[in-house]
């Protein structure tokens, strides 16, 4: 039985060092094998984390990735700064929009309005 586990801890490292891909190869290869097995790599890696579903390891690094932390404080201060000012100004600019349209959707109201008077006093012919 010790001779499986060091087995199986050194599959399990040499899958960690190829990565992620290697991970689901081992999982799909388990499904076509026999299904259980299959079915137990995956339910393995999604306890592990391995799947970028827990606070370490890939799912610590895709989290980092996607949230764009790069570990360097100034860096990541000047980069919220940004953000923050984009934001602002992209809020800026939507109240702008918003005004603009207001003002056309008021200009065609006031046209339609002002035709409509218009025929509404012309004469009617029958």
């Amino acid at each position: 039985m010790n001779k499986i586990g060091e087995w199986l801890r050194g599959a399990e490292a040499w899958l960690d060092e190829k990565g992620r891909p290697a991970w689901i190869a081992a999982m799909v290869l388990g499904f076509i094998l026999v299904w259980p097995l299959g079915l137990a790599i995956l339910f393995y890696m999604l306890w592990s984390g391995r799947m970028g579903c827990s606070k370490g390891g890939w799912g610590r690094r895709y989290r980092n990735e996607r949230m764009g932390e790069t570990g360097n404080a100034a860096f990541d201060e000047y980069r919220a700064e940004t953000l923050r000012r984009l934001e602002e100004e992209r809020t800026a600019f939507v109240d702008f929009l918003d005004k603009l349209r207001r003002a056309k959707d008021k200009a065609e109201f006031d046209q339609f309005m002002s035709d409509r008077n218009r025929r509404d006093d012309g004469p009617i012919s029958a």
